[in-house]
């Protein structure tokens, strides 16, 4: 099949001369060439079909480029070069000449043997025949297309044919001589590259995208992203001649001496992204990272000496230390008298051979302060001298009978030279520098394993092994007179470091060790403090200083996965976590204190995978997701944390728990009574089948957070037994043992309220919590007692023995609960307002119930119309979340990535909308619904940019010029006035205040946020000055009427 000629010509642009990506006489390589029949396995990787042609415009043609002093790329072996015809286009009938070159790895083509930038590139590696079609022709087939070329004559035809044949020959022989000097390609078949950055990018001009990649030190442009999954490109750009510089809000230019690309992205922070990939590229393409990784080898020399940041580029060269590049700029203000700061990358001829050579032959002789200078100017002590009998310098000087040089080279074979620190306020402070981890002893392993450890290891499948820790390795020998260990793993190689339970393997104290190459390695010993002290060695190696904190803890498993956060969840960031008993400690980055995550109050976790980039998550809650890339060591963490975050005993605080401290299991029953049971008569004293309250109650045991309550499945005597079994089966009771007779003494009645007070506060956090939550419930329950049939004496004579796990023959515990009851207001200082409140929507719970028989409630899909409605029972606990998956769920609407959908409440009076949060109620929103609103579930077409906004701040705060006005009533009669005046606002996640102008220091007005409802939009009638408007309702508690503003 033939391309078809199609010109996209750009207004204002006259005829001129185009570079090599396109030419006068053809659009952008289609490469309709004949398709093979493997077309199919495009669809494997869901791509659609291949995009329209592109015509590259000119932009800025350097006609000459200027010499540069900087790093020049290897050229590769040039194979086979010369002037080719490539296919004609589809209905044309010449055939379009093409300079053509055949290196090792791509065969190009150029419009002209001048351009230095392809039309086309087809890797080596990916070519899998070539065969003669004709006269003068020959066809190069890869396993996707072929490409038909035509030489000038049958023998030019013949050579092309034989040099590919034969090369391509050696590559499915497995035979590389050919290639044996060249670095390896970057680009394989079935091996895309390795990309730091990829995309669509709009070059200028065009009107269809380029899909572009950044990779190490170069940038390629392919047509699409099947073209990228093919490897078929369309040039690649070497960035060790580039330079980009950012021209506009969204464009970008990478600057060659043959060329100007002008790029245009998506954003202002894809440009960024691009921008910095780019540079990322440059710095790549000058640097020379051999003197960099020999310096990183030594484990010391893996971090800044100054500030402890990872992978130091600089280095000061009298002082013997290496540094980041903010310290760098530090060091360089002291002076090179005092520091003399180089490039560990591009100040290549410091960092020379002759160095380590100088070294080598001047520990020979007795000159210390020679062999000082040579240190202190970078030479390695460690380094190698190519000779067998005398490896290292200091075996050297040993030879050569120089003790005080080897006595000198011994002392700095580890050391960290002492400097001084620049603070703040410029007074030098001594620097101590850190102690290397040294410990050694004998330890008991098994062979190393690439699945999780889940039977019993005996005794007898451990190896006596010596261990040593020492310089950020550790090795493990066949026994301590062995020189040559069996392995080793380095600080940078150890991930996850785990504390087995005593007892669990043959020897009583073991642990694992997690490698980056998805290795366990499993380590014991009899002796508890041998086992205390390796695991604080090894974690110590390799935790990073700004997460030591953690090695305090009691950890059960150590170590660092990615996550990501709320404010953040495009890229994974590097955290540090410990899993403490059931609590997640966690140093995340950019964060300076040490933050825990209570597992057991958790009100989602789950996990899955990515099954296309080969991660794992676990979700902890809505806005922390913890990221594995290696199965076997996250696979550990996620079974330690769903572990933690589950029951682990019979007393309330071992039990998953809700925000305020009470067991989901009492927190679930009382929302399913208040809900269902408070008109069941004999509401607790009836007895539920005995089967069913036992399934229930080890349903609570085994996963409470996932136990829902439903009335068309559950029974209201099965819920409340279970309430009741489970408060007398808790270990320690709700009073606890030690204080139930405290509780139980007889106290004066002018001193009743103060003594329960009293022994209120010496209660632990959670029984507090949850006493105060059954005494509530139990409150309610009374005041609907013509309809339960469950007074105060009632309720005593049950939970009295139940609270107190007694037999039920001693009526003080019921006296106890009664009276707790009875004066719960005062015992527990309650709010009257918001009892009332409480109250009142119990019994508007109970009407509606009682009249209809469930709380039926209207919700519209999308848009407010017959066909949209949606008749939904809604019960006291369903959450704005939970209803919106409802309404989905019996539409069949499948959610897609980055759709978000909301509930809605909609005001068609006020001209009003906003999205309730996720975990919002909605039963006490439809009480407060009036006749000209509804509920509405929609997409939320912000959220995107909402998100994106949120990644990109840092700081929560919000400030500006706002136009205001405020509801007020004239004399009374419920006419509204105002007119929208400029004032100041200053929000933070406390309060938001009001000022007159910039410049004033007291605020006019003040709002506490967590009584701020806002609602998007301004009633027309109002005439706003624009159409981006909020109306704000803010009602305090104490208020009875709330106040109304639109900005």
């Amino acid at each position: 099949m033939a391309d078809r000629d199609v010109f996209l010509p750009v207004p204002g642009w006259g005829k001129g001369r185009y570079n090599s990506l396109c030419s006068d006489d053809e659009l952008l390589d289609d490469d309709n060439e004949p398709i093979s029949s493997h077309r199919s396995s495009w669809q494997d990787y869901g791509l659609s079909t291949l995009q329209g042609s592109v015509y590259l415009p000119v932009r800025g043609r350097v006609l000459a480029p200027p010499p540069r002093d900087g790093p020049s790329p290897e050229p590769c072996t040039v194979l086979k070069i010369g002037w080719l015809d490539k296919n004609p286009t589809q209905g044309s009938l010449y055939y379009q000449r093409r300079w053509v070159k055949l290196d090792v790895d791509y065969l190009r083509y150029f419009d002209n043997d001048k351009e230095v930038y392809s039309k086309r590139i087809i890797p080596t590696a990916a070519i899998t025949g070539v065969t003669n079609v004709g006269e003068q022709k020959f066809e190069v087939a890869t396993a996707n297309r072929n490409f038909l070329f035509k030489a000038e004559s049958d023998s030019e035809r013949n050579e092309w044919v034989a040099v590919l044949q034969n090369f391509t020959r050696g590559h499915q022989e497995g035979s590389r001589e050919m290639t044996s000097l060249v670095p390896p390609s970057f680009l394989t078949p079935g091996s895309p590259l390795t990309p730091e950055q990829q995309g669509y990018l709009e070059l200028r001009g065009l009107r269809s995208k380029l899909y572009t990649v950044v990779s190490g030190d170069k940038v390629f442009l392919y047509k699409n992203m099947e073209d990228y999954r093919l490897g078929i490109g369309i040039t690649s750009i070497d960035m060790n001649v580039g330079n980009v510089k950012v021209t506009d809000r969204r464009s970008f230019d990478l600057t060659t001496p043959y060329r100007i690309f002008s790029f245009l992205a998506d954003s202002e922070q894809h440009k960024e992204q691009w921008v910095e990939a780019m540079r990322d590229a440059i710095g790549e393409a000058l640097s020379n990272s051999e003197v960099a990784n020999q310096i990183w080898a030594e484990p010391s020399n893996g971090c800044c000496a100054d500030c402890g940041a990872a992978k130091p580029e600089w280095a000061a060269i009298n002082l013997c230390v290496v540094v980041c590049k903010r310290c760098a700029g530090e060091h360089r203000g002291l002076g090179p008298s005092i520091s003399k700061v180089r490039s560990l990358k591009m100040d290549r001829k410091v960092w020379t051979e002759e160095l380590i050579q100088a070294l080598c032959i001047n520990v020979q002789c007795s000159d210390v302060l020679e062999t000082l200078c040579l240190v202190f100017c970078g030479a390695d002590v460690n380094c190698s001298t190519g000779q067998t009998d005398c490896p290292s310098p200091l075996s050297l000087a040993l030879a050569h009978n120089q003790k005080l040089q080897a006595q000198f080279l011994s002392h700095n074979l580890n050391s960290e030279l002492p400097h001084s620190e620049v603070t703040g306020d410029m007074e030098p402070q001594h620097y101590s520098p850190q102690h290397p981890v040294i410990h050694n002893g004998f330890l008991f392993k098994t062979a190393s394993m690439v699945r999780p450890i889940t039977e019993r290891k005996a005794r007898e499948e451990f190896s006596r092994r010596w261990c040593m820790l020492n310089d950020g390795n550790f090795s493990y020998y066949e026994s301590d007179k062995t020189s040559t260990p069996n392995g080793a793993l380095k600080s940078t190689e150890i991930v996850c470091l785990s504390v087995n339970t005593p007892e669990r393997h043959g020897y009583d104290h073991t642990f694992e060790l997690y490698s980056d190459s998805e290795r366990l390695y499993l380590f014991g010993t009899d002796d508890q403090d041998s086992h205390k002290e390796w695991v604080k060695s090894i974690t110590k190696m390799f935790i990073p200083s700004n997460a030591e904190a953690l090695l305090r803890l009691s950890f059960e498993r150590i170590g660092r996965l990615k996550y990501k956060d709320g404010l953040n969840l495009q890229s994974p960031r590097v955290g540090w976590f410990a899993l403490v008993g059931s609590s997640l400690h966690a140093y995340l980055e950019d964060s300076e204190e040490e933050e825990e995550i209570h597992l057991r109050k958790l009100q989602e976790l789950c996990e899955y995978a990515h099954a296309h980039t080969h991660t794992y998550t676990l979700i902890l809650f809505s806005t922390l997701y913890i990221e594995g890339e290696r199965k076997l060591d996250f696979q550990g963490w996620c079974v330690g944390i769903q572990k933690a975050a589950g029951s682990a005993g019979d007393s309330l605080s071992q039990q998953q728990l809700t925000e305020a401290d009470i067991p989901v299991i009492v927190d679930r029953c009382i929302d399913y009574i208040t809900q269902c049971g408070l008109t069941s008569e004999g509401i607790y004293r009836k007895s539920g089948g005995n089967s069913r309250v036992a399934a229930l109650c080890e349903a609570f045991r085994r996963d409470a957070r996932n136990v829902r309550l439903k009335e068309e499945e559950h029974q209201v005597d099965d819920v409340s037994n279970t309430l009741k079994r489970f408060f007398r089966e808790s270990g320690e009771g709700l009073f606890t043992k030690q204080a139930a007779s405290a509780w139980l003494s007889t106290p004066e009645e002018s001193k009743k309220i103060s003594q329960y007070q009293l022994l209120l506060s010496r209660l632990p956090k959670v029984n507090k919590a949850t006493l105060r939550a059954l005494v509530n419930h139990l409150y309610c329950v009374q005041r609907f007692a013509e309809l339960n049939q469950m007074n105060l004496h009632n309720l005593a004579i049950v939970f009295g023995p139940t609270l107190f796990q007694s037999d039920g023959k001693d009526f003080t515990a019921g006296r106890v609960v009664e009276e707790l009851i009875e004066h719960y207001t005062d015992v527990f200082e309650v709010d009257e307002q918001q009892l009332k409140r409480q109250l009142d929507e119990i019994t508007v719970i109970i009407k509606a119930s009682g009249s209809a028989g469930d709380f039926i409630c209207t919700v519209y899909l999308e848009e407010k119309k017959e066909t949209a409605e949606q008749h939904v029972k809604i019960p006291g606990s369903m959450t704005a979340a939970e209803l919106t998956c409802e309404i989905l769920d019996r539409r069949k609407i499948q959610v897609r990535e980055k759709d978000y959908w909301s509930c809605w409440e909609v005001s068609q009076k006020e001209e009003t909308e906003r999205p309730l949060h996720h975990l919002e109620r909605v039963l006490p929103i439809l009480h407060s619904l009036g006749t000209d609103s509804h509920l509405l579930v929609k997409k939320n077409l912000a959220m995107e940019a909402i998100l994106v906004y949120l990644a990109s701040k840092v700081d929560v705060s919000k400030h500006g010029m706002v136009k205001f006005r405020e509801e007020r009533s004239i004399l009374g009669l419920g006419l509204n006035t105002g007119s929208f005046h400029d004032r100041y606002f200053i929000l933070n996640t406390v309060s938001l205040r009001m000022y007159k102008e910039v410049r004033s220091n007291r605020s006019e007005r003040e709002w506490q946020v967590k009584n701020l409802r806002v609602y998007l939009g301004i009633k027309k009638k109002l005439r706003p000055p624009t159409c981006w408007g909020l109306t704000v309702i803010y009602k305090s508690e104490k208020q009875e009427k709330p106040e109304k503003q639109q900005w």
